[in-house]
């Protein structure tokens, strides 16, 4: 296939740009300019231009369209509100059968009670405006594609980790090597709540797997699919996987772990409540049968305590990429000690009743 795919240095973006190139497809990406974390694979066309800006993508491939060349299909990575794909349907139309639209799970509206969701479930997200754009995105695509005569497929991928991002509750993004570096020097770990809500995390490679059997593939046309792992794991399960990843006891990550409830966390770092209220509080768990049904075949093969050991390795293979978030530092302890001091009263409260009941 002839594939062109806009940001191709991202986590997932670059991990498809890779299986792309390795299955044999012609490959063209739009990024800004090259990347030192995700070079593009041998062989691939590159297209420097900022994609946000529509004027300057149409120039950059207004010889492609004058040519009359067009592609398999088009995936656009970074899209992230309406007006963004109601100009890529302008954009796109002539150039490509299959225009992909990469969402977000985290619109799916939420449940209190162990609810797995399929591509079907209600889309609803109060609390994070990112979510909330995507959903927007999708229904412009939907509402202005057909009459463009351009064909869509929507991907909707949930927490995904890779070699270069390190997965966490909160306050690990932008430096993903801060939680190992908690962990290695004896630093207090926060683990969510109780630590025993659901959480689905998905390697970039099987994400990409999923996107490229998506590719010119008829049956996808006019669907939205989320691609995730079938591995739900526990808070708790996912920081002690990584935490052995990291050279950790089962023992030592007891003595450095504290709870401390979504609503302090929010309280404290405001800007994450989106993420944290609007998604990462509640339990996920995916269907993954209609993804199955579309690409014989697929499934996620990467499971996580193999995945966060190669992460942990990637950023081992060179200090440069082992920065820390001083701000996410201070706060966390900040947190911890709060709740430290906090059950050491309560034991005391406990202490002074003399055990009582």
């Amino acid at each position: 296939m002839r594939i062109l795919i806009v940001g191709g240095t991202g986590l997932i973006s670059s991990a498809l740009a890779r299986a792309a190139g390795t299955a044999g497809h012609e490959l063209h990406l739009v990024t800004r300019g090259t990347s030192a974390t995700a070079p593009p694979p041998p062989g691939a066309h590159s297209i420097h231009v900022d994609a946000t800006d529509a004027v300057s993508l149409r120039n950059a491939l207004h010889g492609m369209r004058l040519r009359g060349e067009r592609f398999d299909a088009v995936v656009q990575f970074i899209a992230f509100d309406p007006a963004h794909v109601a100009a890529d349907v302008e954009t796109f139309a002539p150039l490509t059968d299959q225009y992909v639209l990469i969402a977000t799970s985290a619109a799916y509206k939420t449940f209190d009670h162990l609810h797995p969701l399929t591509e079907d479930t209600e889309q609803e997200n109060l609390f994070w405006e990112y979510a909330r754009l995507k959903m927007e995105a999708e229904a412009v695509l939907r509402e202005h594609a057909a009459a463009a005569g351009l064909g869509w497929t929507i991907v909707r991928p949930a927490h995904t980790y890779g070699p270069s991002k390190i997965p966490a509750f909160t306050a690990n993004s932008r430096h993903p090597w801060t939680l190992v570096d908690r962990m290695r020097r004896g630093a207090d770990i926060i683990v969510p709540g109780d630590g025993t809500s659901l959480w689905t995390l998905t390697h970039a490679t099987d994400v990409a797997t999923g996107i490229l059997g998506l590719l010119g593939n008829a049956a996808a046309l006019g669907e939205a699919v989320h691609i995730t792992s079938d591995e739900a794991l526990t808070w708790s399960g996912i920081y002690a996987a990584i935490a052995r990843a990291a050279g950790l006891s089962p023992d030592r990550l007891a003595r450095q772990t504290v709870h401390v409830p979504s609503e302090a966390l929010m309280a404290a770092m405001p800007w994450e409540e989106g993420s944290i209220r609007g998604d990462k509080m509640h339990p996920a768990v995916y269907d993954t049968a209609k993804l199955r049904r579309l690409v014989l075949g697929w499934e996620a093969r990467v499971p996580f305590a193999r995945g966060v050991a190669e992460s942990i390795a990637w950023f081992e293979a060179d200090p440069a990429r082992q920065t820390v978030d001083a701000a996410a530092n201070e706060t966390l302890d900040a947190l911890a000690a709060i709740y430290r001091d906090a059950l050491a009263r309560a034991h005391h409260l406990s202490a002074m009743r003399g055990h009582e009941g």
